[in-house]
């Protein structure tokens, strides 16, 4: 039986009937929608999807002094920020899980507290904090700010990762490693965490898609990134709605990048050396009954072979 099948089941052929009814409304309202939309912004009234509005994008200007100095500065602040989000993630999960009491609540204090804080704040709280107290000054400043915004809360989304994907573990795996006589961090360090990081290395590689779109907040604080020097380009060439759609388009295309490289990551795993310890917290995996063991079959012997007695042989028939 299939895992769809014990959560809901299977629609019916009117059930079937009805939903390819439901989404053809829904994929025709939205098709009006876009129509809608589209004929509005070409009326020559607003003056927005003409020709002259696209033309900015073919000169190497729009690029090499707009958007290319913006992705770099989005791609920077981003690489920063999962490099530091891994580091500080682990360390956050390791607390988590680690014998000491302390430990566990000053790290879950931390990791429950900065994940009810919106990203943009903790950029402006690091912004500032950077800008009267740490001294710093520049282009560095609104660099600062977004990593530590971002690695803040991306650092304890990850811990909650490791600690949900070490809780997700066989209990045998931690009693085998106290049975060879292992302490419980090095059951931690050397059994438990390399598991359960392969097996939530898909949904961290996720959390890099929302990296990715959580530096445009940076553009609140003047860093100049991919939102924010397209902002530029569009009030030099006052072509605000070409813009934006170029801009989306470059953030599905980088966003799309990430997430294939999420899904080859995740097949690979699926037929790797850890394939089942990765289903096993992933998707619910449950082993299947044990094999039985290989048993002589056992002959017994016929009434005529027993000891004693003579054996008639057997006439053929016909």
């Amino acid at each position: 039986m299939s895992a769809a099948s014990v959560l809901f089941d299977a629609p019916g052929p009117r059930a079937r009937a009805r939903h390819r009814v439901i989404a053809a409304a829904g994929v025709l309202a939205l098709l009006g929608l876009l129509a809608f939309v589209v004929v509005r912004l070409a009326d020559p009234a607003n003056n927005q999807l003409t020709a002259e509005k696209w033309l900015p994008f073919l000169t190497p200007t729009a690029w090499t002094a707009y958007l290319l100095p913006g992705l770099g500065g989005t791609l920077l602040a981003a690489a920063l920020s999962v490099l530091l989000s891994i580091v500080f993630g682990l360390l956050l999960g390791v607390g988590r899980l680690a014998p000491q009491r302390w430990l566990r609540w000053a790290c879950g204090a931390f990791v429950e507290f900065f994940r009810s804080v919106p990203v943009l704040m903790m950029m402006l709280f690091a912004y500032y904090a950077g800008l009267f107290a740490l001294r710093i000054s520049g282009p560095l400043l609104p660099l600062f700010g977004v990593v530590v915004g971002l690695t803040v809360y991306n650092s304890c989304v990850l811990a909650e990762l490791v600690r949900s994907g070490v809780n997700g573990l066989p209990a045998g795996q931690r009693e085998s490693g106290l049975a060879i006589g292992l302490t419980p961090f090095q059951t931690l360090t050397e059994i438990l965490l390399p598991q359960a990081i392969t097996a939530m290395l898909p949904s961290m590689l996720s959390q890099l898609v929302v990296i990715l779109k959580d530096s445009a907040l940076g553009s609140m604080i003047a860093y100049l990134e991919l939102l924010r020097s397209g902002t530029n380009l569009a009030v030099a060439f006052a072509n605000l709605i070409p813009t934006l759609i170029v801009l989306a388009m470059i953030y599905i295309v980088l966003n799309s990048l990430l997430t294939r490289l999420a899904a080859a990551v995740e097949q690979r795993l699926r037929r790797g050396p850890r394939a089942i310890v990765t289903q096993s917290v992933t998707a619910g995996f449950v082993p299947g009954p044990a094999a039985e063991p290989d048993v002589p079959e056992t002959i017994m012997p016929r009434p005529d072979d027993r000891p004693g007695r003579r054996r008639e042989p057997r006439r053929p028939r016909g």
